[in-house]
């Protein structure tokens, strides 16, 4: 019978769907918290969008593309874009080198943790734990790219 490395019986595979999955809403979670910056402010990047504005800001409505605050969230939604879609790629084929199930949940865990870490950091504006947390992802991903490189290579 043929390994059948992408399938949810296979633990790896399964947690690496979960963890995916969570990173993925954490990522497009991002696009609602823009959204409630903007509105929160009255501030939007498009002259139609201040026609729904609410929370009572409506008659501050104002378009503007740098206001500090919602740029530190689209920054930080533009980080995740950089990071996560790596993450699900690499995650994958890292999946099918065949990995020990708990050193692979590990690697998912921490690079679920850093990036969710990372995102408080960034919200409130906590240097060096911001970067730590972001180097901690970064090294977690690179981890497994080089398993991934290293048995494809064999």
């Amino acid at each position: 019978m043929a390994d059948r490395v992408l399938e949810f019986a296979n633990p790896v595979f399964a947690s690496y769907a979960a963890y995916a999955g969570l990173a993925s809403m954490k990522m497009m979670g991002m696009m609602v918290v823009t959204v409630y910056y903007r509105r929160m402010k009255g501030v939007h990047a498009n002259p139609e969008d201040t026609l729904f504005t609410s929370f009572g800001a409506k008659d501050k409505a104002v378009v503007r593309t740098d206001h500090p605050d919602i740029e530190r969230v689209r920054r930080l939604h533009l980080n995740d874009l950089e990071n996560i879609p790596p993450f699900l790629v690499v995650g994958l084929l890292y999946v099918l080198t065949k990995p020990s199930s708990d050193v692979a949940v590990w690697h998912f865990r921490a690079f679920l943790a850093s990036r969710l870490l990372h995102t408080a950091c960034y919200l409130g504006g906590l240097q060096p734990w911001r970067s730590i947390f972001f180097v901690f992802g970064y090294v977690t991903t690179v981890s497994m790219a080089v398993q991934v490189v290293a048995i494809g290579s064999l």
